[in-house]
């Protein structure tokens, strides 16, 4: 029998450090952006930190239930 973890299910530690990493990611895709007047990366980088913090928190609440 398989995990569960295994068939896709993410863990919440797992969720958190991904979302950590998209929140980084964003941060610097959105000075980039700033530094080479580009409005389109600096919006793109914006909206990847706002997903980083969202899978954070998902994470940090699957941690709470015990997933």
């Amino acid at each position: 029998m398989k995990n569960p973890q295994s068939i896709g299910e993410k863990s919440g530690t797992r969720d958190e450090i991904e979302g950590t990493a998209k929140k980084l990611a964003g941060k610097v895709k959105e000075g980039l952006g700033k530094a080479i007047g580009n409005p389109g990366l600096e919006s793109r980088g914006e909206c990847d930190q706002l997903e980083g913090a969202v899978q954070k928190e998902i994470g940090t609440l699957k941690k709470a239930i015990g997933r």
